[in-house]
């Protein structure tokens, strides 16, 4: 038996384990610059402020930014406003009428063009029910498309919508039964609505991501499974995620990066102990995340207690984006008048 490679592969694992998980661009972004600095091979970053909200465009160009952000190459937008965890209505529609700016950017629809939303996540777990409640806000009309009053034409597009929930559930991948209803239903683009998970806890039910590079269901709890994206589907998929849980090891590892940098500010340079602070780094740090959290760290995720309300109201503002961006006739403003 080799020793030797079984501890290896044991600590690979760990790294694994514990690797900093987020399913954002911004992250990753924020990532490459603390390891490696500021590298723009491949990668063109954009900030936009206004006084409700941060918006960052990040672009990935070519395959050595893809390979360094580890993601697909395309567009990604993320909004971030503390505004979401309030219950402001006038901030909210602030940012109902950007995402549908985006929304609109990414779709590029045309006046025929045919609209499948999804809704991932399971509806029984809040923190993982964003989708599904999106979806049940959003005003379909494939069903009755050709019977809609002539007053209608050209303020609605054919709109289906769909939660197929997890396969813990159904039994059934995700990807399969999205694949089959876009064989049957054929629609020019898909919006997949997604929890994600995050790096930062503050961005946590404060953050929208888009994109135009699809989606992994499960991705945000380490649940990977088929990607729902052009590629797969052979429709666009216009991705949109909201972080709403950051895993339990990411979170010990931020605390101990506050604690280490606190605790060197303190220490004399040069002493036994603020060498010891700047070498505890890589495998010393796993090996102690490890030690704290298991057995659990690679299965724990934490979310904010308010969490149903938030994603009430998350789920509203991105649903009335969606309405008004698939309905050209809607604005966000009138969406009351369709229960919406």
């Amino acid at each position: 038996m080799d020793t030797n490679r079984e501890d290896e592969n044991e600590n690979i694992q760990k790294e694994q384990n514990f690797s900093i998980r987020t399913d954002l661009a911004i992250e990753a972004r924020e990532m490459i610059k603390e390891q490696n600095g500021d590298i723009d091979d491949g990668i063109v970053v954009k900030n936009e402020e206004t006084d409700t909200m941060s918006i960052t465009y990040v672009e990935i160009l070519n395959e050595n930014g893809s390979k360094a952000m580890g993601k697909p190459q395309g567009n990604y937008i993320t909004i971030e406003s503390e505004k979401l965890k309030e219950n402001d209505v006038s901030s909210h529609q602030e940012i109902s009428h950007k995402l549908l700016e985006c929304i609109t950017e990414l779709s590029k629809a045309k006046e025929d063009t045919v609209f499948l939303i999804v809704g991932l996540g399971n509806w029984n777990i809040t923190p993982d029910a964003l989708g599904p409640k999106v979806v049940s806000k959003i005003f379909v009309t494939r069903h009755m498309f050709n019977t809609l009053p002539k007053e209608l034409d050209g303020a609605v597009r054919p709109v289906a919508a769909v939660s197929p929930g997890v396969m813990g559930i159904t039994g059934i991948e995700t990807g399969e039964i999205i694949k089959g209803i876009v064989e049957k239903m054929k629609p020019n683009v898909i919006i997949a609505i997604d929890a994600l998970a995050a790096r930062r806890f503050n961005r946590i039910n404060a953050t929208i991501q888009l994109s135009d590079t699809g989606i992994s269901p499960g991705a945000g709890v380490g649940n990977r499974r088929m990607a729902l994206n052009e590629e797969t589907l052979g429709v666009p998929v216009i991705a949109i995620g909201v972080p709403t849980v950051v895993d339990a090891a990411t979170l010990v590892n931020d605390t101990m990066d506050t604690m280490l940098a606190q605790m060197k500010e303190a220490a004399d340079k040069g002493t036994e102990f603020y060498q010891m602070l700047e070498n505890m780094e890589g495998e010393e740090r796993y090996q102690l995340i490890y030690d704290l959290l298991d057995p659990y760290a690679g299965n724990m995720f934490v979310t904010p207690k308010e969490v149903d309300a938030v994603i009430d109201r998350l789920s509203g503002i991105i649903a009335n984006a969606i309405n008004s961006a698939v309905h050209p006739g809607i604005e966000i403003e009138d969406m009351g008048i369709y229960n919406c």
